[in-house]
C-alpha cells in the first residue's frame, strides 16, 4: 500500500528531469498527441511512455486514448494539489505541539 509520503514524492519525482520539464511546456500550450511529443522531442517511444507515466501518475498530466495514440494534457487539478504541497512542505509550522517550545 502506498504511503502518503510515497504519493507526495511522485510530484517532486515528475517535475525533476530536464525530458519531462520540456513535456511540460509542450503541453502548455495545450492537449498533444504522444506522436507530437515524440518528434518535438526528439524521444523514441520507450521514452516517451515512460516519462508520461510518471508525470500521470503524479496527477500533473491526464491522458485519454483516441485510437493507437494517446493524448496528453495538463490536469488542472494535478497543478493545484502540486501548489498545494509545496507550499504546505515549505510553510513552517508555528503550532509543532512539542513541550519545549510552549514552555
Amino acid at each position: 500500500m502506498e504511503t502518503l509520503y510515497q504519493k507526495q514524492a511522485k510530484v517532486f519525482k515528475a517535475l525533476c528531469d530536464p525530458k519531462r520539464i520540456a513535456i511540460l511546456e509542450q503541453l502548455r500550450s495545450g492537449e498533444k498527441c504522444a506522436c507530437v511529443l515524440l518528434d518535438a522531442l526528439e524521444l523514441t517511444q520507450s521514452g516517451l511512455s515512460y516519462h508520461m507515466k510518471i508525470l500521470c501518475e503524479s496527477g500533473i498530466v491526464a491522458s485519454r486514448p483516441e485510437g493507437k495514440w494517446t493524448h496528453y494534457r495538463l490536469d488542472p487539478a494535478g497543478r493545484d494539489a502540486a501548489l498545494q504541497l509545496l507550499a504546505q512542505l515549505t510553510t513552517p509550522d508555528t503550532e509543532c505541539g512539542c513541550s519545549s517550545c510552549h514552555a
